[in-house]
């Protein structure tokens, strides 16, 4: 070969390189991978486990993977007084999911409750605190869920009765009860306080279960003093009473452990919250443990909740909390003990415990009827659990024995009564 030949050959081969790489480039533009360099896959990643964490946070898996479901596929049935909502699927699939949504339109959905259609979201998705969410928070999120596989899901529309399945109706209820906006940091408190009230107001969405609803499922805005929780016949505790689940009485490092563990000396979770624990809390980091954990203990005391009295107890009352001694003896005392105080770590206290003693029954209730588990988590992998009695003992029976609890060992309730009972008996959620 001669020498310009050579030259030729090796211009052509230049031009074959040039043409590759340009065409890499047009390739990665297409796709929306600029730069694969190992600086830019590290950021990649780094963004993508950054969203991994706030979606933890937000519990999104929670609502968004039906019962043996698919991750993030949706189809989740939410049962409220308006009808059931079918949760959306949100993996990046682009017949079914939201792998067509830009970032422009997933931050509509969380700041603006509007979809990628311009539609307006019905609230059942807790847009009303997601607002609260940076753009930049949001945006990691997006990320995340661009990462996870893709599950082609169409899931059926939500089953609302007239009128409220008139969509007109929500641009009534959006003016009446939506306030859009950031979270705005309080300035006169620290910046741990803040970290925490993001953490709760924001994407932990807490005032969503936290709360009484009107009759138009609007929740009372940032109250936290307790409710009924929407698709469940469970009762969220008020956070902001003594009596209840607020922390003013408690230390830190006790509402920390509650939150991670879902369990502590003087409380456990148990029904939608334990869920929460396990699904979502206990993957939290220690600094943003510690950021609700003060937050929360701040909340200002709600009094016409924590100073509740009761009169002397009658006679008739006394004979009445007897039969429910006798029964607590029977199939309680083994594993909570003669004084109600239980086994530290293994069957929690019955005396002070505020589960048994909410002004509202119908958790405690429910517990003696199904039984349960607190949350498996990293910090209590063995959870030891309470056997179902709903087939062993009759409504009265239980009626007897829950109000025995609630009112011994210095605890002070309302009496339960067998309609108590047989309500929550009726329930499946």
């Amino acid at each position: 070969m001669t020498q310009t030949m050579i030259i030729i050959a090796r211009e052509w081969k230049n031009d074959f390189l040039f043409l590759g790489y340009m065409l890499t480039l047009l390739l990665a533009a297409n796709t929306g991978v600029v730069n694969a360099s190992p600086e830019n896959a590290a950021l990649s990643e780094q963004r993508r486990a950054q969203g991994e964490y706030l979606a933890r946070v937000g519990n999104c898996l929670g609502c968004h993977t039906a019962k043996g479901g698919q991750p993030f596929a949706g189809g989740y049935r939410l049962s409220t007084s308006f009808g059931t909502f079918i949760t959306p699927n949100i993996t990046p699939d682009k017949e079914t999911g939201i792998g067509l949504w830009s970032e422009e339109d997933f931050w509509k959905a969380m700041h603006e409750g509007k979809s990628r259609d311009g539609k307006l979201l019905y609230p059942a998705f807790p847009y009303t605190e997601y607002t609260k969410v940076t753009r930049e928070d949001a945006n990691l999120i997006f990320a995340y869920l661009q990462s996870v596989p893709a599950v082609s899901q169409s899931n059926p529309p939500h089953e609302i009765r007239f009128p409220y399945n008139s969509r007109p109706l929500l641009y009534l209820w959006r003016t009446l009860f939506f306030k859009q906006g950031i979270y705005e940091p309080d300035q006169s408190k620290s910046d741990e306080w803040n970290r925490g009230a993001y953490l709760v107001q924001g994407l932990g969405h807490c005032n969503a279960c936290h709360t009484a609803r009107n009759v138009l499922g609007a929740s009372q805005e940032d109250s936290m003093g307790g409710g009924q929780i929407m698709g469940s016949s469970w009762h969220a505790p008020s956070l902001t009473s003594r009596q209840e689940a607020g922390g003013m009485d408690l230390a830190i490092e006790e509402i920390i452990e509650l939150l991670s563990s879902g369990v502590s000396q003087r409380a456990v979770t148990s029904g939608p919250m334990g869920t929460v624990v396990r699904q979502s809390l206990q993957y939290l980091s220690q600094d943003d443990l510690r950021a609700m954990a003060i937050y929360l203990k701040s909340l200002p005391e709600n009094n016409a909740l924590s100073e509740v009295s009761y009169p002397e107890m009658p006679e008739n009352v006394r004979k009445y909390l007897a039969q429910g001694e006798k029964l607590y003896e029977k199939y309680c005392q083994n594993c909570h003990g003669i004084s109600g105080r239980g086994a530290p770590g293994i069957y929690p206290a019955l005396a002070g415990n505020r589960s048994v003693t909410m002004t509202i029954p119908t958790n405690v209730i429910r517990s003696v009827l199904n039984g349960g588990y607190p949350p498996t988590t990293a910090a209590n992998p063995r959870p030891y659990g309470m056997p179902p009695f709903q087939q062993i003992i009759r409504d009265e029976e239980v009626a007897q024995v829950v109000s025995f609890i609630r009112n011994a060992w210095g605890n002070r309730g309302s009496l339960v009564s067998a309609i108590n009972v047989g309500q929550s008996r009726g329930s499946n959620h």
